[in-house]
């Protein structure tokens, strides 16, 4: 059984985010959304290791070419330059003296140099993400929705990009149960998984923050143990 998560591209996205792309063998990056500013694709949230409610938004630059209606997809970094320093230096600056820095400064080095030779944000954001699941060992595939076949409306598009990747489950975060259709994953012989998080990665010092925090405190191995267990509020 070949499971599927969607989810939009998160720049050094949160414990929350990693846990449910973790329990997925197919990642479709939803890049052909609108843009929301307000959102995490071209922004992460880095938190002091001594006290994790001293928080500070760490920012990629970036120009809308259609204004507000502009899809993820086509958003254009808009300083590389200055966005790659200001990555570089301010999570160093947080995170260097925490027991597995060195483990997270690879990710971070990875990400660096995307921001050199790539001016998508998608792709970017992309690369932090998949960065922070290979070093909790997730082996999954990728797909982006802009390049599937899929009809409008949240739900019907969401069961056809699983259908698409050839997915019998669709794996979903549980905000997703206050909105998810079900029919149309039902029609297509789709199940559908409700995955619950840890509870630790909704405390308000956590639920907001990059993963990079519990990873430099912690290490890869047992934040991917803390991850992993697969907890289901529903199935259909």
């Amino acid at each position: 059984m070949i499971s599927c998560a969607i989810h939009q591209p998160n720049f050094f996205p949160r414990p929350s985010t990693l846990a449910k792309l973790l329990q997925a063998d197919v990642w479709v990056v939803l890049d052909n959304v609108q843009f929301n500013a307000r959102d995490y694709q071209h922004r992460t949230r880095l938190a002091a290791l001594a006290d994790p409610t001293a928080q500070q938004w760490l920012s990629l630059p970036v120009s809308r070419p259609n204004g507000r209606a502009s899809l993820i997809s086509e958003l254009r970094l808009a300083d590389r330059e200055t966005g790659r320093r200001r990555v570089e230096q301010l999570i160093r600056q947080y995170y260097r003296r925490a027991p597995y820095w060195s483990a997270i400064g690879d990710c971070v080095e990875k990400v660096g140099f995307a921001l050199e030779f790539v001016d998508g944000l998608s792709e970017v954001a992309e690369q932090s993400t998949l960065a922070l699941l290979s070093l909790l060992g997730w082996q999954g595939r990728v797909e982006r929705s802009s390049a599937l076949e899929a009809r409008c409306g949240r739900s019907v598009r969401l069961a056809d990009l699983t259908k698409a990747v050839g997915a019998e489950t669709y794996v979903c975060g549980p905000g997703g149960s206050r909105y998810l259709d079900k029919r149309p994953f039902t029609e297509l012989g789709i199940s559908v998984s409700f995955q619950a998080p840890p509870p630790w990665t909704r405390k308000p010092e956590t639920r907001a923050v990059s993963a990079l925090r519990v990873l430099a405190s912690y290490g890869p191995e047992a934040v991917r143990e803390w991850l992993a267990p697969p907890v289901h509020l529903s199935a259909v």
